[in-house]
């Protein structure tokens, strides 16, 4: 018994440890600036989702702080201490779960609200000089062309849409076909290339990816916070109420009148 308290322990060390660690990470990325990375981010100015830095700027902390409180307590094995962390956590987790269940929402509406960006800035040639130069640097780093495709540009298709004779397989698939060829009405031939190809991959998805990455991480510190929450919580209870669920040592004898008698065995000191 005195050995599997003592694995008990040590568990539960390990486990307060680890929720230490999610504190750290949750002010690192609460703290960092993810959404100023995202490719043409004067598009989604409008699809902002700082609540989601602002809560892991907020509890963070406070998992750091309650994570400290837990290492001493389950170290020095102080029982009411482990009772004061592990309803401590529980309000956390609690508090956590219902000021970022709107992080879930935002996820599920996330491709809806970024369609509705797209249209409003195609054509893309009509689009703000900086909105052009950031697109034209993504389709010619992902190898992509337009947002929804590369009618998109209209007739001015720039030349980061274009896919080089070089660069094309001699046969390529019915499923997968990075370029296309357009018409003479989008990009005119010239006398030295009677063909136009450009990319056929549109960069929205690519875009898309980019924006909810951010959202996604969170989501997944916090998912992670919650499941090392809770084994902390488990871990600390069990040791905390240790006193309520251990049965003491109990011997048990047959009287004349064949009565089984249950009495505590009598300790040796």
């Amino acid at each position: 018994m005195a050995r599997c308290r003592s694995y008990l322990r040590g568990l539960a060390v390990c486990v307060t440890v680890l929720l230490l660690a999610s504190g750290v990470v949750m002010i690192g990325v609460g703290f960092s600036s993810i959404d100023g990375n995202t490719p043409v981010a004067v598009l989604f100015d409008q699809l902002s989702s700082s609540d989601g830095l602002l809560v892991l700027q907020v509890f963070g902390p406070i998992t750091v702080l309650l994570s400290v409180l837990g290492v001493c307590a389950a170290s020095v094995d102080l029982k009411p201490l482990l009772l004061v962390f592990s309803s401590l956590v529980f309000v956390e987790f609690v508090a956590l779960m219902v000021v970022a269940s709107p992080l879930v929402q935002v996820q599920a509406q996330m491709d809806g609200a970024v369609d509705e960006v797209f249209l409003n800035v195609t054509p893309l040639h009509r689009a703000e000089r900086y909105i052009q130069s950031e697109l034209n640097k993504l389709q010619a780093s992902d190898s992509c062309c337009g947002l929804k495709s590369f009618e998109d540009w209209e007739n001015q298709l720039p030349v980061s849409c274009l896919c080089t004779p070089s660069s094309r397989p001699g046969n390529w698939s019915s499923e997968f076909r990075p370029c296309v060829t357009v018409g003479s009405d989008l990009y005119p031939p010239t006398p030295q290339v009677t063909d136009t190809w450009v990319h056929s991959e549109p960069c929205g998805p690519i875009l898309k990816s980019y924006l909810s990455f951010p959202i996604k991480l969170r989501i997944g510190i916090i998912s992670a916070f919650a499941t090392i929450a809770m084994a902390a919580i488990a871990l600390c209870l069990t040791l905390g109420l240790e006193d309520y669920w251990k049965t003491p040592p109990v011997e048990t004898t047959v009287d004349d009148y064949n009565r089984v008698k249950y009495q505590p065995k009598p300790s040796l000191t």
